[in-house]
């Protein structure tokens, strides 16, 4: 009998041994390592993360107050990014630190100043020129109370989105002598002092940052400085 060409193909894949196809213990062993080098990734960013963030810096209270005394600069003038805007924070021992990450106390007033030291940016949406949130709906700047700022006055704004605080910072004017180049930047350069209040409420861990696209030489000024803890934004911690 002749065999026709699809009976041929027929007997030799009926005749093809076993080995030729993937056992299900290997494609199991296959699975296992995928997942086991997915978790190993997963752990080596959430550890990298976790010991690249900066300090976390504590807050003297005295009478019910506790006092946040910060810096916005035009550039952190060092490395591992010279050229990033910045804010930084002074200690207990009113030495000036790097770091956006800051512990208060649960349902106490803190009093938030700030020496704006960075030129203006402009908000993108007039609604964060006026300061919300905070003891009084008014600010200071320079010593005088301000209920709203000028959306082309500002340089950056510091906000904590759980709590509902969000204040717009005025920016140094563009010819103002003796600006700051590198920090920290001392009082007699150039700068703006905006003093406010808010109140912290129960315990918890509050994202905050800028809310300014200040981040220049990225696509929509958002990247770089604008989206990293230490920079630009950073944590309330609420004890």
């Amino acid at each position: 009998m002749r065999l026709t060409a699809l009976d041929a193909a027929s007997s030799m894949a009926t005749a093809q041994p076993e080995g030729g196809s993937i056992s299900r213990s290997t494609r199991i062993l296959c699975t296992l390592g995928g997942t086991a080098v997915v978790a190993a990734l997963v752990a080596w960013y959430v550890v990298g993360y976790a010991i690249s963030l900066p300090p976390t810096v504590p807050q003297a209270s005295a009478a019910g107050v506790t006092n946040i005394t910060v810096q916005t600069v035009a550039s952190y003038g060092r490395a591992p990014h010279p050229d990033w805007v910045s804010y930084l924070v002074k200690n207990e021992q009113g030495q000036w630190v790097h770091s956006t990450i800051w512990k208060v106390p649960a349902h106490s007033l803190v009093r938030v100043t700030v020496y704006q030291y960075d030129g203006d940016s402009g908000l993108r949406n007039p609604f964060l020129g006026q300061p919300r949130g905070i003891v009084g709906g008014t600010m200071t700047v320079n010593g005088k109370p301000l209920h709203v700022l000028d959306p082309d006055d500002a340089s950056h704004t510091f906000t904590i989105p759980d709590l509902g605080v969000s204040v717009p910072l005025e920016g140094v004017a563009d010819d103002a002598p003796n600006q700051c180049a590198v920090t920290p930047c001392t009082m007699a350069q150039a700068h703006n002092t905006i003093v406010f209040e808010f109140k912290t409420g129960k315990p918890g861990l509050h994202r905050w940052q800028c809310f300014v696209p200040c981040a220049a030489g990225w696509i929509y000024g958002f990247g770089g400085p604008m989206q990293t803890v230490g920079w630009m934004d950073g944590f309330l911690k609420v004890v």
